[in-house]
């Protein structure tokens, strides 16, 4: 590519705040990465070949800046006094690439559906016009209507389960009756139901269940002789009488006891994995990092047989093996972290997680879609700059969201957290539908 001088008379040159040459490279078209074409400049101040934002157009379906990703309204015009600029600085530039652009039939087709597509836009006020996909709107509007009703009836419905649910992280020990001290020791693992008819056949209440010792769980009427049994029964024990109530060992009891915090997590792991969880090493290590990680990266393969409820408790330093598997599936697959910590839990939550494992998998893709489009845009020198930007948008969110949380209802609340654990895997088939497509159309 050339590089002209400025057509002006060299005593103009040499004033303050002109330079002497222009390269090219500086009216480049940062989708083609060549001069401008028929500049066209959107709303957010980018300016593109007119055929280029034609080809994106017709690959995307949207109406948004190929680089910044911000909605332009009406329909496009070619920036005339740019368009005139570069063609008296670069003519010859400008003729050749005229030249092939003619050649190009994929342009040529590209551009005419879009002026096509502009010219059906109706006159109405800019922000109303939109790109309507292909297919009725109608069944679209029915799809999302139904959605709607149906996150606020599983909304309601949890919402009233959820008050039973989470009764023992609330209710103090002291307080509870046979059938709850029989419901706390079943969740410990399958292995208690060899002793749960015992302790409801002596009716062990809260009072009483404080008071039991291991040496009163060894003999009878309890006789918890498997040791291992009556020490994971008596760490429980020390668990509860520390806390003064059942700690939450489930997602629906973490929920409970807090909602706010389990939204965060739940919207900050899909949004951004890596700095959500860098963010638990660093403010949630004993509590919920170190499980996490013990989960998903065992140290042994014995760990790996260990009840789920025993790695939640799990409160050892990982070894370099954990971190070292840790590291690696950060860096590359985070979304694979949060997959194998659902497989875990599939007793647990049999279709919960099983939703979590699709929503992770189609997060991975759509992530890997990404690096694609910067890779082939040759925009990965832009890697740093989105970063920070999405470093910033993601603790501004938080900012707003740990201001306005204790004004939020708490049923909006509910039904916010379940449109992101079941609704959200449809949205990101959709999305990946059109990523495939819209590689096709590139290929071809």
């Amino acid at each position: 590519m050339e590089e002209a001088s400025l057509p002006w008379p060299a005593e103009r040159l040499d004033a303050p705040g002109i330079s002497r040459r222009i390269s090219v490279s500086e009216f480049s078209c940062h989708c083609c990465y060549d001069i401008l074409i028929n500049p066209t400049t959107l709303n957010c101040g980018h300016s593109f070949c007119r055929h280029c934002l034609a080809l994106w157009w017709m690959s995307s379906k949207r109406n948004e800046c190929p680089e910044c990703r911000e909605k332009w309204e009406g329909f496009p015009k070619v920036n005339i006094l740019l368009r005139n600029a570069v063609e008296k600085l670069f003519p010859a530039a400008i003729e050749q690439r005229k030249g092939d652009i003619l050649q190009s039939h994929e342009a040529a087709q590209s551009l005419a559906a879009f002026q096509k597509y502009g010219s059906d836009q109706p006159t109405a006020a800019p922000s109303a016009r939109r790109v309507n996909p292909p297919g009725g709107s109608f069944f679209s509007g029915v799809l999302t209507a139904l959605t709607c009703v149906a996150v606020v009836l599983l909304g309601y419905h949890w919402s009233s389960r959820e008050s039973e649910d989470g009764l023992l992280v609330h209710k103090p020990v002291a307080k509870w009756t046979a059938e709850e001290v029989a419901h706390w020791l079943g969740q410990l693992g399958p292995w208690t139901s060899l002793y749960r008819e015992r302790f409801l056949q002596e009716r062990v209440n809260g009072r009483l269940l404080l008071t039991l010792t291991d040496e009163e769980l060894r003999q009878a009427p309890y006789q918890v002789e498997n040791g291992s049994h009556r020490k994971a029964i008596a760490m429980e024990l020390e668990r509860v009488k520390m806390l003064g109530v059942k700690p939450p060992q489930n997602l629906w009891e973490y929920k409970a006891v807090q909602p706010g915090r389990s939204l965060f997590l739940l919207y900050a792991l899909k949004s951004s994995p890596r700095l959500t969880m860098l963010y638990l090493y660093l403010s949630d290590y004993s509590d919920t990092f170190l499980p996490f990680i013990h989960t998903v990266c065992p140290a042994s393969e014995a760990q790996e047989l260990e009840d789920v409820i025993a790695k939640l408790h799990d409160h050892k330093d990982p070894v370099w093996k954990q971190w070292r598997e840790f590291l690696v599936k950060f860096a590359f697959l985070p979304y694979q972290l949060l997959a194998e910590f659902a497989w875990d839990w599939l007793e647990t939550h049999y279709w919960t997680s099983r939703f979590i494992i699709v929503n992770a998998m189609l997060l991975s893709v759509l992530e890997l879609f990404s690096f694609w489009r910067l890779w082939s845009r040759r925009e990965l020198k832009r890697i740093p700059y989105r970063m920070w930007s999405h470093f910033w948008k993601m603790s501004t969110q938080g900012f707003l969201v740990a201001i306005f949380w204790p004004v939020i209802p708490q049923f909006a609340c509910n039904c916010l957290f379940y449109w992101a654990l079941y609704f959200n895997p449809i949205i990101n088939i959709d999305l990946v539908v059109k990523e495939v497509r819209r590689l096709e159309t590139q290929v071809l």
